[in-house]
């Protein structure tokens, strides 16, 4: 008997199959996240200029993990295998959290929403020239990421400031992005 009319190894394929959508769903996933800790106290004669980049390259290293993540892959591969966002509509926040952690003051956090929509990955599908969903979607997903933690930072900059005019910078920072992104309607 063949394979196409063998049913017991029919009913194992489908039961193979399952399986792997369970397991998919166990997966599921619709963050990335990324989190980096400054532990290099800038000293006591620092200028407000340089405890201000000490920060933004806090943040910049951050949005790098972020952006190289697998989870952000994950997000991306999403695309092409999930109801909505398969028609590629999907909607998504940028949140750039920074923790003073050696410092009462509470953390700055900052939200930057974006949509993401079929013509885009129109244009993307003419840079790249490739009609994957998952690789068009990772540049747009990081485009995206970039443009939210520059909107999420310009919204924290005088924050941070203020944390740096009452010295909360003077200890351990940490910065943390997150990418949420869920099917649009």
């Amino acid at each position: 008997m063949s394979f196409r009319t063998n049913p017991d190894r029919i009913l194992d394929s489908i039961d193979r199959a399952r399986d792997r959508a369970a397991e998919a769903r166990a997966d599921f996933t619709r963050q990335a996240t990324a989190r980096e800790l400054d532990t290099d106290i800038p000293g006591i004669d620092d200028t407000m200029h340089e405890r201000s980049r000490r920060i933004f390259g806090l943040v910049e290293r951050t949005y790098m993990t972020t952006a190289q993540s697998q989870e952000l892959r994950q997000l991306a591969q999403r695309f092409q295998a999930i109801g909505d966002i398969a028609s590629h509509h999907a909607r998504g926040d940028v949140n750039l959290a920074i923790h003073f952690i050696d410092s009462d003051r509470p953390d700055a956090v900052g939200m930057s929403p974006f949509e993401i929509f079929a013509e885009q990955f129109l244009e993307e599908k003419k840079v790249t020239k490739t009609s994957r969903a998952d690789i068009n979607a990772l540049r747009l997903l990081r485009a995206k990421l970039r443009e939210g933690v520059q909107s999420a930072y310009a919204k924290l900059e005088p924050h941070i400031r203020d944390a740096i005019r009452e010295r909360a910078d003077m200890g351990h920072v940490a910065a943390q992005i997150t990418v949420d992104l869920r099917p649009g309607s």
